[in-house]
């Protein structure tokens, strides 16, 4: 019956047309180990000829092996195949069922649609459907829809059972370095002591540093390596020891594990589109925020840390993002200013930035993120050599009842830090040792007639000696830590140093990182505003308490450049513009060559000229106005005694002060008509 039902469906001019068999499996393990589905995909061609089409009229389409068919994205085999039934090449389209085709609805009838334009059949492993015909296309609709449905209701059991397992903690996962599964599937340390100093000396170097490039800066400057434990394959479980990345010390911070807490749900998978965003097949995956993750087991397993030193370790981060810098302070960076990060500006309230002027010897504060974001007046601009001194003294003040204290935490953190990175030296020696060991007996045990093999295990054991032999040089050339160089009596002189510690801050061997630390440690931020010639510090501490201070503000330079005195002399003001002039030898001189215009001679070189005129340049700035109405000196009219002045600049090289825009030689020019002028006056 099924048969004969399937004849009358399949007409000629199908026949004449290609019939197409699409062949996929979601995964790639499917594509592995399930090889009886793809068997049976496969036996669709006998199906097919069986049916009347030619064996030239057979074409398969598999390159979607291991795609999934939730969505057509990156499925080009699909995709031609509704290409080529739109275009009416195809006569049939073979699937084992409708799942293989499409999971999704809107892929499946969209096919459906152009089935029926171009009059093409639908079979499957159950029978022949016209997607033309009503009776048949809902049919089809249905299978396309519990097709959907099925895979909705395979996810919703699958991540069911994942949550129910990590509820309970036994959920398994890949581990961070430094966390094994034990035999009975429990997280413990890592029983490799060499990889355990190794993730301990990261938090500890971040506990002294708080800022991830620097610890990876002070393995690469110790030349020290970090392990890496291979997770599947071949290769499983295998030990890599490489260099440090700055990835990898960020994955290491923000991973609970290190703490001991079990912890599902820390990102979530967005499938939905944002606009702009560009379509995948598998979506995307965030990071959510430490208060949404569902599921936290504290004090499941061992850890490195605790967990409050874990969130400390988060805030911290936080704080060193330069992202909306007005939020947070930024890592502590190499430069001298020491309020770098804390500084606050009391106009606008937003962060200060950090300006070095003649070569990094003048520090200046200067909030400027109104002018950058907004193109407004920059807030205010100010010295800081000042201000960090007087903040420096307030520091110190309040540190005293903890000088010693604080120094003795000090000298105890930099001993235990210095024997973390020579025991992991020892630790790195000590395998290589293991290893060439390890050849060594390997060597011994064959047979010394069998060369073949002999050879090779000899070349071995000489790499592995080559390689302990390098380890222990490089120990052995690098500076020691000056913490475990000490002496007894050098501790004790450091213990009585304790009680003088400005000393210490401003000795030359403490960085100005470790003071910025330190001032960290007390001082929340610094709130800078200028009155007048005076700018007020406010300190805010740690603890909320607030310190006032007002310190003289250093003058501008117009500021500190003399006032001439004014002119008390009316009429012999004229007299004394005439006693600056050089004396005139005659009215009939050689005029001096003329200078090349400024924009011939560049800026720098018209700088130069100016800070030279004015530097040779005798005359005096009277206050008083110079009106041509005053009386003049006894025989010498308005014009000739303006020729003169001329004529004396023009050649003592002088600008005119009311032809210093033009070029030389106009100006030049204008001297020569005046003079005539003047000449034709005194002689009349």
């Amino acid at each position: 019956m099924l048969n004969r039902a399937a004849s009358q469906k399949i007409r000629p001019d199908h026949l004449d047309r290609l019939a197409v068999i699409y062949v996929r499996q979601s995964t790639l393990f499917q594509v592995r180990e399930n090889t009886g589905s793809t068997t049976r995909q496969y036996d669709l061609v006998k199906r097919a000829a069986d049916l009347g089409w030619t064996q030239a009229s057979i074409q398969v389409v598999d390159q979607d092996q291991g795609q999934s068919g939730s969505s057509s994205i990156g499925r080009d085999g699909f995709q031609w195949l509704v290409a080529e039934v739109g275009l009416g090449h195809v006569g049939a389209v073979l699937s084992l069922e409708v799942s293989r085709l499409a999971r999704s609805c809107s892929d499946w009838y969209r096919l459906l649609e152009i089935c029926a334009l171009t009059d093409t059949l639908v079979i499957d492993d159950e029978g022949v459907y016209d997607p033309g015909a009503h009776n048949d296309r809902l049919l089809l609709g249905f299978k396309g829809s519990m097709s959907e449905a099925e895979l909705h209701w395979l996810k919703s059991r699958l991540q069911g059972g994942k949550m129910t397992k990590a509820e309970q903690g036994q959920l398994r996962f890949r581990l961070p370095i430094g966390l094994v599964y034990d035999p009975v599937g429990r997280i413990v340390l890592d029983p490799d002591e060499a990889v355990q100093e190794a993730v301990r000396l990261v938090f500890s170097l971040f506990e002294q540093s708080t800022s991830a490039l620097a610890v990876v800066s002070t393995f690469a400057r110790q030349h020290l390596r970090f392990p890496t434990r291979w997770w599947g394959g071949k290769r499983a479980d295998e030990l890599i020891w490489s260099r440090l990345s700055h990835e990898r010390v960020l994955n290491i911070l923000h991973s609970p594990l290190y703490a001991g807490a079990y912890v599902y749900g820390r990102t979530k998978f967005r499938s939905r589109l944002l606009p702009g965003e560009e379509p995948r097949v598998k979506g995307r995956t965030r990071r959510l925020p430490q208060e949404d993750w569902p599921i936290v087991l504290l004090d499941a397993h061992p850890g490195y840390i605790t967990w409050e030193q874990f969130l400390h370790n988060q805030r911290q981060l936080d704080d060193n993002r330069t992202w909306r810098a007005e939020e947070h302070r930024g890592a502590v960076r190499e430069g001298p200013s020491l309020l770098q990060g804390i500084i606050l500006c009391g106009s606008c309230g937003r962060r200060m930035g950090i300006r070095y002027q003649r070569n990094g010897s003048v520090l200046m504060y200067e909030c400027h993120q109104l002018h950058s974001q907004l193109a407004a007046r920059t807030c205010q601009t100010m010295r800081g050599d000042r201000i960090d001194q007087a903040v420096v003294a307030c520091f110190l003040e309040a540190i005293k009842p903890a000088h010693l204290e604080v120094a003795l935490s000090a000298l105890d953190q930099v001993e235990g830090r210095a024997r973390q990175v020579d025991h992991q030296w020892q630790r790195q020696i000590e395998r290589a040792q293991y290893e060439a060991d390890l050849a060594r007996r390997r060597y011994k045990a064959v047979d010394p007639d069998n060369r073949l093999v002999a050879r090779s295990l000899e070349r071995e054991w000489n790499e592995k000696l080559a390689e302990v032999e390098k380890l222990e040089r490089e120990h052995q050339l690098l500076p020691k830590p000056a913490a475990l160089l000490l002496t007894t009596a050098q501790r004790e002189q450091i213990r009585r140093l304790a009680h003088d510690l400005p000393a210490i801050w401003h000795a030359s061997t403490t960085t100005f990182v470790e003071r910025k630390q330190l001032m960290r440690w007390l001082i929340k931020d610094v709130t800078l505003s200028k009155r007048g010639n005076v700018i007020d510090v406010a300190i805010r501490w740690q603890t909320e308490a607030l310190t006032a201070l007002s310190i003289p503000r250093y003058k501008m330079s117009w500021e500190r450049r003399p006032r001439s005195r004014p002119c008390s002399m009316k009429r012999g003001c004229v007299q004394g513009w005439e006693a600056a002039l050089p004396p005139a030898k005659s009215i009939g001189f050689v005029l001096p060559t003329p200078f090349p215009s400024p924009a011939q001679r560049g800026r720098d070189s018209v700088r130069a000229d100016n800070e030279a005129m004015d530097a040779t340049r005798p005359l005096p700035q009277p206050n008083c106005s110079m009106s041509m109405s005053r009386p003049l000196p006894i025989g010498v009219t308005r014009g000739f005694w303006r020729a003169s002045v001329l004529i004396r600049m023009a050649h003592a090289g002088l600008p005119s002060l009311q032809t210093s825009s033009r070029s030389c030689a106009s100006r030049l020019n204008d001297i020569g008509s005046v003079a005539e002028l003047a000449r034709r006056e005194k002689t009349w």
